[in-house]
């Protein structure tokens, strides 16, 4: 198994427990909350600072051009003058690409699939589900009613929207943005979890 899985996903569509379902599958890393750990040890930043900031849109628009200034090399001049919020997506950004250069593994959210562009090992995908679905599974895991659960779907998803959108080149979970989108709702944890299994199998299979 040599490819980095990396997934997209909205709150509630059971994501984060598929990718980790998948991970244990192939006996690789899965990376989640602790790429924060990471970042901030990589970075310097305080943990709690970068969790702040975690797929949270930036306020400042100013320096909307980040990701050019990235992608054409940032002098130092440059990012000292950066808002904070575009320092540790830039310090989460370098610690993906140190994660996928130690080999294959599960990256959920944060841009993943956007750092890693440039790769030819990586598949990307988002899952998502149905509305009902999503509801019960957060009233569930959060002890929630059904208004404060869909108040909490809401916000999250709006926040990863936002974060997506404004620091990669793409749209969040519009299909053309990934390899392969899947629907939770329709095969489960464990259903969900086997398509992605084989759909890795395959792409193994025909690079």
């Amino acid at each position: 198994m040599n490819t980095i899985i990396t997934i997209g996903r909205q709150f509630g569509s059971g994501g984060r427990e598929i990718g980790k379902l998948v991970a244990e599958h192939f006996n690789i890393p899965f990376y989640d909350k602790d790429l924060i750990t990471r970042a901030a040890k990589e970075s310097g930043f305080c943990e709690e600072m970068i969790e702040v900031h975690d797929e949270r849109p930036t306020s400042s628009f100013l320096y909307n051009l980040v990701m050019d200034t990235y992608s054409f090399g940032y002098n130092a001049s440059s990012f000292v003058d950066m808002p904070i919020s575009h320092k540790i997506f830039l310090a989460q950004f370098d610690t993906i690409k140190k994660i996928a250069d130690e080999g294959p593994c599960v990256i959920v959210g944060r841009c993943a699939d956007y750092a890693l562009s440039e790769r030819q090992d990586v598949i990307d995908l988002f899952i998502y589900g149905d509305e009902k679905h999503k509801l019960d599974h957060i009233m569930k895991k959060y002890d929630l009613s059904e208004q404060k659960a869909k108040d909490m779907m809401n916000k999250k998803d709006k926040q990863r929207q936002s974060y997506y959108n404004y620091y990669s080149s793409k749209k969040w979970g519009r299909a053309d943005s990934y390899d392969i989108c899947i629907n939770s709702s329709l095969l489960g944890e464990e259903g969900t979890k086997k398509l992605i299994v084989q759909a890795v199998e395959d792409f193994e299979s025909n690079r």
